[in-house]
């Protein structure tokens, strides 16, 4: 049993067999879609720069609303100004 032991430890490679990748830091949604945005026009009264498509989305009383999504100010959605 010994001389299996020693024969498998003798016989498995010194130095490592690939050189190690520094780990990937994650990326976030926002520097994904860095190319090609577009401003928009809120609600609220302000410009705002979004990546993502302009959407129709249903409001809480029924009626359509357009929103911009994927803004560069961090909101997922943004209401738009009609």
């Amino acid at each position: 049993m010994k001389v299996l032991t020693l024969a498998l430890l003798f016989s498995l490679p010194l130095v490592p067999l690939a050189p190690t990748k520094p780990l990937r830091q994650p990326t976030s949604q926002m520097a994904k879609r860095s190319k090609g945005g577009r401003w928009y026009f809120a609600a609220t009264g302000h410009a705002v720069y979004c990546y993502g498509p302009v959407m129709t989305v249903p409001r809480a009383n029924g009626d359509l609303q357009r929103v911009a999504t994927l803004c560069r100010d961090g909101s997922a959605v943004v209401p738009l100004k009609d």
